[in-house]
Formats: C-alpha cells, structure tokens, sequence
C-alpha cells in the first residue's frame, strides 16, 4: 500500500470514526438526525431503540478498525 492509498483511508475514515463515536455517545440525536422531519411532535426512544444504536456504533467501529488494520497490512 502506498501513501497516497494511506492517505485516502485516513481522509475517508476520520469523518467516518467521528459519526460513529458521536452515534455511540448520543444514540437518540444520531438516530434522529435525518428523520426528524418525519414527526410532528419529538419523537422517544426506546431504551430497546437506544441499546441498539450503541450496540450498532460499536460493531461498526469494532468492524472498520479490523478493516483499516487488514488493509494496512497488506
């Protein structure tokens, strides 16, 4: 892998890292965030809804640093 190659994953995953951190920390505002529009009133989450966006941001994270590391090595 070459720098330029290093370089793209890094520009590319960085914004990725922070949405899914960002998810993890505020499940509600992240779930929320396109789909505000569809609610009249604001809407609540479940604790069910809640657990698994934080499940959900951690398998995501767990999933692109294993990802990350592969193709680094490679």
């Amino acid at each position: 892998m070459d720098f330029a190659d290093v370089f793209l994953l890094v520009v590319f995953g960085v914004p990725v890292y922070g949405l899914l951190i960002w998810s993890y920390f505020e499940p509600e505002e992240s779930y929320l965030l396109s789909r505000r529009w569809m609610f009249e009133e604001e809407p609540q989450l479940s604790q069910e809804a809640i657990s698994f966006q934080k499940k959900s941001s951690l398998v995501a994270i767990i999933v692109l640093t294993l990802f990350i590391i592969i193709t680094v090595l490679k």
